[in-house]
């Protein structure tokens, strides 16, 4: 029986590996912070990592998931409805609610299930979903999911967004979908002129705060508070991997009734296991000290201007970042993998990215900053970009 499929799976595998899109992982023997050691022992800086605010290796957040462990257990073996909700798990949704300054929250294994459990269960065929064409493809899967009509328009492109909305007004109601950060690129999306159209034509806003959260706005917040959109956007959705603590699990956050509906029609929320107690321990210490003060994120404001400042001193192309993500622009996918594999060899972790992740001929190597990098680090990896650079002739000698 697996004879055929064996066969063509293995020439599917060949012609990845021939096109240079084949995946391969990188062993990491320490905790995910900006110093790791990988394979057989060898230092490298991490500039890969969504761990925006440093927090993956947090001692408090080590500590208090252990505390949790010991008091609530290693698992909860059941979904939320039956008897997989602690008295945490509410803690933790108001929090999420607290931060985004809203009526609730409901917890999900990831923000890729939060997506996929999000627009089914609240448009069917006589509505639409607008969406942005740079949409994480959590976005894109839950909008398969949805019998409701789709759109989609350009990145950030408010005038195709407007042209969108009025052919929907035969729709009724609508949905407008946006990342906050579209992580390839690391632009934010126009929220007050996303939330303008949507009063003008009668639509909900939603945004997926996932690159945004901790990153943008004055205390990173994330775009309501960088848009002052407080009150104007109806649905966040967010995960807890990257910028808060870098674990596990997703949410969806808004008005009261989206948020009732989703417990009780939201397949990934209904028929998956509740987040375990010591991450949702670990995750309400993190609010607490996101709480305390925005130290951490003004240390991630003033790496990224230094990084971003002098690698366009020293002559690569940047895309215009608002964000932690700074894409230093190659164009050439065969050249993205060299430069990526000559950083690792300089002892700076970095990864190329090429179609079909970004279109043709926009390859690029993706930097990420944290809180986490010191100085030193920044430095190390300039220096580093700088040498491949001129090696690779990508800046002038």
């Amino acid at each position: 029986m697996y004879g055929k499929i064996k066969q063509f799976l293995e020439k599917e595998l060949i012609s990845i590996e021939e096109a240079g899109l084949y995946k391969r992982e990188r062993i990491i023997r320490t905790p995910q912070k900006a110093d790791i050691r990988v394979n057989e022992g060898v230092e490298a800086l991490n500039f890969c990592a969504n761990n925006y605010l440093g927090l993956s290796d947090n001692q408090r957040l080590i500590e208090a998931a252990k505390k949790t462990m010991d008091e609530r257990g290693y698992g909860m073996s059941s979904v939320r409805f039956i008897c997989g909700t602690q008295d945490l798990h509410k803690q933790l949704e108001a929090a999420i609610s607290n931060y985004f300054k809203t009526e609730d929250t409901i917890l999900y294994g990831s923000c890729f299930d939060a997506n996929g459990g999000l627009f089914e269960p609240l448009l069917g065929e006589d509505d639409a979903i607008i969406s942005d064409a740079l949409n994480h493809a959590s976005i894109i899967d839950g909008v398969r999911l949805c019998k409701a009509k789709r759109y989609r328009y350009a990145n950030a492109d408010m005038d195709e967004l407007e042209k969108c909305l009025r052919e929907a007004q035969e729709q009724r109601h609508r949905i407008i979908a946006t990342d906050g950060v579209f992580s390839m690129d690391g632009n934010v999306a126009p929220m007050d002129k996303i939330c303008e159209l949507a009063e003008k034509y009668d639509a909900l806003v939603m945004v997926d705060e996932s690159h945004s959260a901790g990153v943008v706005g004055p205390t990173g917040r994330g775009v309501a508070e960088l848009y002052k959109a407080y009150g104007r956007i109806d649905i966040f959705t967010g995960t807890l991997g990257k910028s808060f603590g870098g674990a596990m699990g997703g949410f969806t956050t808004g008005h009261k009734e989206i948020i009732d509906l989703l417990r009780q029609r939201s397949r990934p929320y209904l028929f998956s296991n509740s987040l375990a107690p010591a991450i949702v321990g670990a995750s309400i210490e993190m609010f607490n000290i996101l709480s305390e003060s925005d130290k951490l994120h003004s240390v991630l404001v003033e790496n990224v201007n230094y990084f971003r400042d002098r690698m366009i001193a020293a002559g690569f192309d940047i895309k215009p970042t608002q964000s932690a993500i700074c894409a230093v622009m190659l164009y050439d996918a065969a050249l993205s993998q060299t430069f990526a594999a000559k950083m690792q060899d300089e002892g700076i972790f970095v990864t190329g990215f090429y179609y079909p992740v970004v279109p043709k001929g926009q390859a690029r190597i993706r930097v990420q900053l944290s809180a986490g990098h010191r100085r030193e680090h920044l430095d190390k990896a300039i220096g580093a970009f700088i040498k491949v650079g001129k090696e690779l002739d990508v800046i002038e000698n």
